[in-house]
């Protein structure tokens, strides 16, 4: 039986040259049930271009800066699809890799990791060194800390089918862009099959992301995560950790959210 396919592409003040072209790749070479771009603090002459987008795609669209882990999780609880997946909008990852992480996810695995670090990716475009660096040491970090070890956990190309994403759904509170790490943690926590999918990557140099800034922010990101998948596993140290938080998790907000509109 043909499983149903959903797309998240989670944007922040996106390039619509680079976004609405994008989208129809990805709708050709996923056929996808539906796609869903989740814009955030968007310009009037972007909404205005994303006219242009395929008739499958839709575009919700907020005014503030929610995060891409925020993003996603909205866009996810809106599907109803048998598989999830999500592109980040700045193409980085071709649509045809995104089919290969799919394809993952059908053939068997319960979360599929695009994966520019993997020995068979193909590197189009270098990021520059710090960049690179950066990404390599928290790779490191990742692998020692988390029991999911990959070569890349921060590409964003990743697929999830709707049970694993069920499970994980209340477990995840990272808005932005430690969100990837934490979904893959968790997953872990779970048990669920991951799997690792080499992609043909290019660096995106206009991209939102701060090397340091957002490096400090993932490696607290990490650490939280780490907590959350030992609080699953049934850690005694980190239940007793976690009784004292009153933190609310992305569905939560979103479901609050919704429901004030």
């Amino acid at each position: 039986m043909s499983q149903s396919v959903g797309v998240v592409v989670p944007a922040y003040r996106p390039d619509p040259e680079r976004l609405v072209p994008y989208v129809h790749a990805l709708v050709e070479s996923l056929d996808p049930d539906a796609v869903r771009v989740e814009l955030d603090a968007p310009r009037p002459e972007t909404l205005d271009a994303l006219d242009a987008l395929p008739a499958v795609a839709r575009v919700n669209d907020v005014d503030t800066r929610r995060g891409k882990g925020a993003a996603i999780t909205a866009g996810f609880e809106s599907l109803r699809t048998d598989i999830l997946a999500f592109a980040d909008a700045d193409g980085s990852t071709p649509a045809a890799s995104m089919a290969d992480v799919v394809a993952a996810v059908r053939d068997g695995a319960d979360l599929a990791v695009g994966s520019r670090r993997h020995p068979n990716a193909t590197v189009a475009s270098h990021q520059t060194v710090a960049r690179r660096y950066l990404g390599d040491g928290f790779a490191w970090l990742a692998r020692h800390l988390t029991e999911v070890p990959l070569y890349d956990y921060q590409c964003g190309a990743k697929a999830v089918t709707a049970a694993a994403w069920n499970d994980v759904r209340t477990h995840l509170y990272e808005p932005g862009f430690a969100w990837d790490i934490e979904l893959i943690a968790v997953s872990g926590a779970f048990g669920h099959r991951v799997a690792e999918v080499p992609v043909v990557w290019e660096d995106q140099p206009n991209s939102t992301v701060s090397p340091v800034d957002t490096t400090v922010k993932m490696a607290r990101g990490l650490l939280r995560s780490r907590h959350r998948a030992r609080t699953i596993r049934e850690d005694r140290l980190h239940e007793l950790i976690d009784a004292r938080s009153d933190e609310r998790t992305l569905v939560e907000q979103f479901s609050t959210e919704v429901a004030d509109d």
